[in-house]
């Protein structure tokens, strides 16, 4: 009989040459590229799962000693069984006296009140990010290794943690059995339930120390606390822009991308966001939430009221160096300079049409789209733009409909009746403080004074030129 020869301790002899992984002993070799194969031979006959290897049905069965009646999950202790089935009952006995969030497990507000501690002993020494416990510097330390073994086979998203996957795989589902009891709004998962219901609770136990603002839970502090640091290390390799979170660049890159997967069902308008969508489909619904307790005027969206109540203000705070006219808001002054500049950077790729601004450009693109999205409800007429069905409506219910005092005839729009009333003016009121030139209406000054400020705009090109 021949004796085996004795290695030395640590050397590895037999290697898989499929992935390289070293054994000490050929039959564990054996073993190993029956995973390479694919072949999964030995099966459970409690939930259908199957393995390349006795020894791991064997270890997976010992999941299905102890079954929970109520939801079915099973567990290899009875002892791991009765604390589940605490999830159950609903009863949370255990309470923290710092934020009043409730616990099932003793164990559970412990860790929960690492949180509050401020101590985070574990420290991952490749980016030195701190954790209040090993198991999440474990799960964190995974993110550096870059393996992402969890792959869906619907989309071909990959994960680094099978949780992960299997949290995913519910949005391809469909399912949202979570739902809000005191809105309604339905959830794919638990835990996005529990955040949310932090809204409706009002409780913000979160404060920044720098600013004053409070906030739900500490992930939204820490992510807002980047706004104080200034740093913005996620830069777009493309345009240059920096931005201080990762979801910010990804969302600015999609604009790169060319990609507009959500589009409009009513007007074919299409948009890189799902969020951009829902919030441009608010337009065609008609309803106006936001109204300005100043003017009565109303809005979709409450940064539009925002916005508009700049105008009450009175303050205009942008000035244009070339032609002094000042404007309210940074965005109409970077729109006026447009029109000095003379650029016409977007073009219809239909009719050749140029714009200095892309939203003038899928503003005309309607145009040739067919689309008439906006209906009258009175008359059936429709409409390209929501404006024009606006001014249409005001034919039907006789609300501000603007009359001439001199001559009657009536206007939809104030602005044509104040031209119309140009017409019966007598002389020449209007004068141009640059060469004493007269006009009849101010609008045909304005487009004068354009003679002026292209002067002024060769005499700038001139000097930077010289």
């Amino acid at each position: 009989m021949s004796v085996g020869r004795i290695l030395p301790s640590g050397v590895k002899p037999y290697s898989c040459d499929l992935c390289g992984k070293s054994f000490t002993l050929a039959g564990n070799l054996k073993k190993h590229k029956i995973i390479h194969s694919g072949v999964k031979a030995y099966t459970c006959d409690l939930c259908g799962k199957s393995f390349t290897q006795a020894g791991s049905l064997k270890t997976h069965q010992l999941i299905h000693t102890y079954t929970c009646d109520l939801c079915g999950k099973s567990f290899t202790h009875a002892g791991s069984l009765q604390t589940h089935q605490l999830i159950h009952s609903g009863v949370k006995a255990y309470t923290c006296d710092l934020c009043g969030k409730s616990f099932t497990h003793a164990g559970s507000l412990k860790r929960h009140q690492l949180i509050h501690s401020g101590v985070k002993a574990y420290t991952c020494d490749l980016c030195g990010k701190s954790f209040t416990q090993a198991v999440s510097l474990k799960t964190h330390q995974l993110i550096h290794s870059g393996v992402k073994a969890y792959t869906c086979d619907l989309c071909g998203k990959s994960f680094t943690w099978a949780g992960s996957l299997q949290t995913h795989q519910l949005i391809h589902s469909g399912v949202k059995a979570y739902t809000c009891d005191l809105c309604g709004k339905s959830f794919s998962h638990a835990v996005s339930l529990k955040r949310h219901q932090l809204i409706h609770s009002g409780v913000k136990v979160y404060t920044c120390d720098l600013c004053g603002k409070s906030f739900n839970r500490t992930g939204s502090l820490k992510r807002h606390q980047l706004i104080h640091s200034g740093i913005k290390a996620y830069t777009c390799d493309l345009c240059g822009k920096s931005f201080t979170w990762v979801g910010s660049l990804k969302t600015h890159q999609l604009i790169h991308s060319g990609v507009k997967a959500y589009t409009c069902d009513l007007c074919g308008k299409s948009f890189t966001q799902a969020v951009n969508l829902q919030t441009h489909q608010l337009i065609h619904s008609g309803v106006k939430a936001y109204t300005c307790d100043l003017c009565g005027k109303s809005f979709t969206q409450a940064v539009s009221l925002q916005t508009h109540k700049l105008i009450h203000s009175g303050v205009k705070a942008y000035t244009c160096d070339l032609c002094g006219k000042s404007f309210t808001h940074a965005g109409g002054l970077k729109t006026h300079q447009l029109s000095h500049s003379g650029v016409k950077a977007y073009s219809c790729d239909q009719c050749g049409k140029a714009f200095a601004r892309h939203t003038y450009l899928q503003h005309h693109q309607v145009i040739h789209s067919g689309f008439k999205a906006y209906s009258c409800h009175i008359c059936g007429k429709t409409f390209r733009w929501l404006s024009s069905r606006n001014i249409h409506l005001r034919i039907h219910t006789g609300n501000d409909v603007y009359c001439c005092d001199q001559c009657g005839k009536l206007f939809v729009k104030y602005k044509d009746l104040q031209h119309h009333m140009f017409t019966h003016t007598v002389g020449r009121p209007y004068k141009c403080d640059v060469c004493d030139k007269t006009f009849k209406a101010p609008r045909y000054l304005k487009i004068h004074q354009q003679i002026h400020t292209r002067k002024k705009l060769q005499r700038h090109s001139y000097v930077s030129i010289t």
